[in-house]
């Protein structure tokens, strides 16, 4: 196995490793920080998707759906860690019938 056959090989893997990961920890619903970190990591699969896709011979549909998983998990990083926004905790029942 050549050294570029190696890195591939270790883009997909990795790529489908950490989509894996990512998965678990936004199903396990462990609040917004920990969920804010699944999409870190799934920015992370995303990337090494891209990479793979487009270096691999047909494999550019992984590569072409990973450029837009790419910006929808963009975007759940922003909700989730860096949006002040976001942070808010929803207002409370009690909140919402004194708002009437």
């Amino acid at each position: 196995m050549t050294q570029g056959e190696f890195a591939l090989n270790a883009l997909q893997y990795y790529g489908a490793a950490a989509g894996t990961v990512a998965a678990l920890v936004i199903s396990l619903d462990l609040g917004r920080r920990w969920t804010g970190w699944g999409f870190v990591i799934f920015v992370t699969s995303s990337l090494a998707l891209i990479g793979w896709g487009f270096l691999e011979k047909n494999s550019e549909g992984i590569g072409a759906q990973n450029l837009v998983l790419f910006v929808i998990n963009c975007v759940g990083v922003w909700r989730y860690l860096l949006s002040r926004r976001a942070r808010r905790a929803p207002p409370s029942s009690q909140e919402r019938k004194a708002g009437n």
